[in-house]
């Protein structure tokens, strides 16, 4: 059995070229290499096919985040970044379930020296440090891990019926993937202190009054509404997008002063491309621009 397991993760895991790392349409459920995506189904979306969709899929499981499923969660984002078509990733799971937490099962056995040693759950940070903005689409629940998943995205949409919480405590232990720490920053100390000592759970409407998320939709347009989004962040420059979205993300690392000279170098490294160019004579010259991620 350990033979059998030990295969099939080094199956998942082999490198993947540049040529075959671009996701292919119609929806699939292959790594490139011809292994099977077990946990997840990737396709290219929107009217010029430029937003890259990973839904998750272990419906039985509520889409609890095995090993396997962030696994190919990450090779699916590799490839997604090296798709010079795709300028915006959008994370999705079902109706009932974004991700209802981490798989119990596969952790309730470890030892503390296993963890520290192993540097546990090191791997589950793919999707914050990715260059092209990933937008989380949470419908259902979004619990635990699958919490911490959605705020590792750039822009997070609920369905009207979506839950969020970080009930850890409820089973003797705390996040373990960012959730004391970017949840206090998107909702303040307060109501994170809140959810994480006492398990509760908020709804959609109460997460976007805290400001965690920043759009509410009907459960049944919540993947179209993220995809339109999605569509108008691939239509500007990626390159110009890249930048924008570090200058965003250093509000969160630097202090004031910090991020603002960080800002300012990344505004005038605009001025070293040819989109801005193009940008700004498409403005005077009343067009609409055409960018060349250049």
């Amino acid at each position: 059995m350990a033979a059998a397991v030990t295969c099939l993760l080094r199956r998942l895991i082999r490198p993947v070229s540049a040529k075959a790392a671009v996701v292919s349409l119609p929806p699939r459920r292959f790594l490139a290499g011809g292994a099977q995506f077990q946990y997840i189904v990737v396709e290219k979306k929107g009217a010029k096919q430029n937003v890259g969709v990973i839904q998750l899929n272990r419906p039985k499981a509520l889409n609890a985040l095995c090993d396997g499923l962030i696994i190919e969660m990450s090779q699916a984002l590799d490839s997604l970044e090296l798709d010079p078509h795709v300028g915006a990733i959008v994370i999705t799971g079902s109706e009932k379930a974004f991700a209802a937490g981490a798989d119990i099962k596969e952790m309730q056995d470890k030892t503390f020296q296993e963890c520290y040693g192993g540097n546990f759950l090191a791997h589950w940070n793919r999707v914050s440090t990715i260059r092209k903005p990933v937008i989380a689409a949470v419908n259902g629940y979004a619990l635990g891990g699958g919490c911490e998943l959605a705020m590792m995205c750039d822009i997070i949409y609920a369905g009207e019926k979506a839950q969020f919480g970080q009930p850890e405590i409820l089973l003797g232990t705390i996040p373990g993937s960012g959730g004391t720490q970017r949840l206090t920053r998107a909702v303040g100390k307060s109501l994170a202190m809140e959810m994480v000592l006492t398990g509760e759970r908020i709804s959609a409407q109460e997460a976007k009054l805290a400001g965690l998320i920043s759009k509410v939709c009907p459960v049944d347009k919540l993947l179209d509404e993220a995809i339109s989004c999605g569509e108008k962040i691939a239509g500007n420059s990626k390159l110009v997008t890249a930048m924008a979205k570090e200058a965003v993300n250093a509000a969160f690392e630097m202090t004031l002063s910090e991020g603002n000279k960080t800002e300012k170098r990344l505004f005038h490294a605009t001025f070293a491309t040819d989109d801005r160019k193009e940008g700004m004579s498409a403005f005077v010259e009343k067009r609409e621009a055409k960018f060349t991620d250049h």
